[in-house]
């Protein structure tokens, strides 16, 4: 350990280090699950240098792993956690074997597919799902029946969701025949959000597919499949956080 002006925090090391984000970060030192050279630590502005041996539930800290930014067409038909106690296929099950363990950025329902990001950046992870973020998400969704106007007004209106309201959406019309197919964009990621609304003004989702998260996007990625990002991809995503996530935070 150092002193108060020198090291980097623990928090930062840990999000750095894929452990957890700043926030859970400080919730494993009050619960007292860190230790530092072997002696368990509290204090949330501590210090560590690179000499310093961190443990987090008995577990060594590798503060040398990298961090990893994967991007996956989630396939229809799996669930986004990393296990199932019904055995249902998760989408772990499409990720590279890379020896590290990436978590998911936000999720998609079971019968949702499109562009998911994972990763072992913790504080990125943590930054982009805040909800001052506003990480705009881009979806395609086939809807039974012919939205009109009036529908398609309401659908861009907030919605009362779980005792909170939502933010505005953009919606506009791609395809409009038997059926019609909708741009949604949201600037928050509600739980089953758009099938909501959709269910609202009386045209239930048929098929709903997210094309785009914030700066990613990768038209030629199909179900199943997977990519890593690019540098600039990573650099763009940061930027679209705004949260500083090179420097201390205050």
């Amino acid at each position: 350990m150092t002193s108060q002006d020198s090291g980097q925090r623990i928090q930062k090391v840990l999000s750095h280090a894929g452990v957890a984000s700043r926030r859970e970060g400080e919730r494993l030192l009050q619960a007292g699950r860190i230790r530092v050279n072997g002696t368990v630590v509290t204090e949330l502005g501590l210090r560590v240098s690179p000499a310093d041996r961190i443990e987090v539930d008995g577990r060594p800290v590798d503060r040398g792993r990298r961090p990893l930014y994967v991007l996956m067409y989630k396939p229809r038909g799996c669930v986004t956690t990393l296990s199932d106690p019904q055995g249902r296929t998760t989408v772990v099950d499409f990720l590279p074997d890379s020896g590290v363990q990436l978590f998911p950025v936000g999720r998609l329902d079971y019968d949702s597919e499109g562009l998911l990001l994972f990763t072992n950046d913790g504080e990125l992870a943590q930054s982009l799902m805040r909800p001052e973020t506003h990480v705009p998400k881009t979806y395609l969704v086939k809807v039974r029946g012919q939205v009109n106007s009036r529908a398609l007004a309401r659908l861009r209106r907030p919605f009362l969701i779980e005792g909170r309201r939502t933010l505005p959406a953009q919606a506009e019309v791609l395809h409009r025949n038997r059926h019609t197919v909708l741009r949604i964009i949201l600037m928050e990621g509600r739980r089953h959000q758009i099938r909501e609304m959709c269910q609202r003004i009386n045209h239930p989702v048929l098929r709903l597919r997210r094309v785009s998260y914030g700066p990613l996007k990768d038209p030629g990625l199909r179900p199943g499949q997977t990519r890593p990002l690019s540098r600039e991809e990573v650099l763009l995503l940061k930027d679209a956080t705004g949260s500083g996530l090179d420097g201390e935070r205050p």
